[in-house]
């Protein structure tokens, strides 16, 4: 396993209003991210919040090319983005979720506690693989083939790279001490944005190429 310093590119925020940050994901163009009752829409090159949809959202955070997915309690929602409608939901893995992605037509569901990700149908919630962690996970991610988790325990936050069929962890992105990663998404090219929980704050990681 390579093992290196994570190098935070930007940081973004406090903002008002924002408590604390949950789910992070990206429409190609803006990130999103959850924010306990509301979803925030932000713009990466300026750091400004351009505007916010009025759902429950209190974990992980996916985006399919049309439509958001977000944890609420023990279901995930499938919300349109321009409206803020939930259109349906299915329910959560027994044992509930934290961080969540799309990629290949499955959504990727993170159990913190738990230590696992699931492959899930995301018409019915059927979890058609699983894959164990040996730490605590917050926050998932796809990008080009590549499964990225985020983990949180004991006061230390790492991004991992590790195999989607086995687990095994292949790189490792140490965050600076302090500083927790509560969500996980890539923007497709060398930034992974992660959610800085409690503190408020989001922050762009350079993904290793």
């Amino acid at each position: 396993m390579k093992k290196s310093a994570a190098e935070i590119i930007k940081e973004y925020g406090p903002f008002p209003s924002v408590e604390t940050v949950h789910g992070v994901s990206f429409d190609g163009s803006k990130v999103w991210f959850a924010s306990g009752d509301k979803l925030n829409v932000l713009d990466p090159e300026t750091g400004d919040i351009e505007r916010t949809v009025d759902v429950p959202a209190h974990a992980g955070t996916a985006f399919d090319g049309e439509f958001l997915f977000q944890i609420f309690e023990d279901r995930i929602q499938k919300i349109n983005p321009d409206t803020g409608k939930v259109v349906s939901s299915i329910p959560t893995p027994p044992g509930g979720a934290a961080g969540m992605a799309w990629a290949e037509g499955f959504l990727w569901v993170a159990q913190h506690r738990n230590r696992k990700i699931h492959k899930v149908n995301p018409e019915n919630g059927e979890i058609l693989s699983s894959i164990d962690s040996n730490r605590f996970v917050t926050g998932v991610s796809w990008v080009d083939g590549e499964l990225w988790h985020a983990t949180w325990e004991n006061d230390e936050s790492e991004l991992r790279q590790v195999n989607p069929n086995s687990g095994e962890v292949l790189q490792s992105l140490t965050m600076p001490k302090g500083t927790m990663v509560s969500g996980l998404e890539s923007d497709g090219g060398d930034r992974l944005f992660c959610g800085g929980g409690g503190s408020g704050k989001l922050r762009a990681v350079r993904r290793p190429q």
